[in-house]
């Protein structure tokens, strides 16, 4: 990612902040976590790491566009996935969590990783996310896949 695309994907996140020049500033001198509140400009779908990063590996393939931001939080095993904010979306599964209006998401900069949260794909400043009828078919997908791989795997 160069750095014209890390210095609008730094507007993109920060404008989700109650003061996008504190967020940043936390970024760059605190340790590199802000809160930012979902609902306004997008929505976080997290989903339990394995599923997550199968439904990533799915929307890489070429016929798909390029997938919208993702993060990963290597402790609590989680991969989140950036959507258009829909309070009234209704996300059902095991293991499935999805921040809307009122909740809050740890985010680090686009640049780089803090603490065990990093983007898989960093937001580009457009303001591209994930299309919710493409992301829900990866996760079926990947679900069928993790289903017939899981029984292999306790053997």
């Amino acid at each position: 990612m160069n750095e014209v695309m890390w210095d609008r994907g730094v507007e993109w996140l920060a404008a989700a902040a109650k003061d996008p020049r504190v967020c940043k500033r936390d970024w760059d001198q605190g340790e590199g976590i802000a809160l930012l509140e979902a609902g306004r400009y997008w929505d976080v779908l997290s989903v339990p790491d394995r599923l997550g990063m199968l439904a990533l590996d799915l929307l890489w393939q070429s016929a798909r566009p390029v997938p919208g931001p993702t993060l990963v939080d290597t402790a609590a095993h989680r991969v989140g996935f950036f959507l258009p904010p829909d309070p009234g979306s209704r996300w059902i599964g095991a293991g499935l969590r999805h921040a809307s209006r009122g909740s809050w998401v740890a985010v680090p900069p686009p640049y780089r990783p803090a603490r065990f949260v990093e983007w898989l794909v960093p937001p580009d400043g457009t303001g591209s996310l994930h299309a919710p009828v493409t992301l829900e078919l990866a996760l079926r997908q990947a679900n069928g896949t993790l289903a017939v791989l899981t029984p292999l795997y306790a053997e």
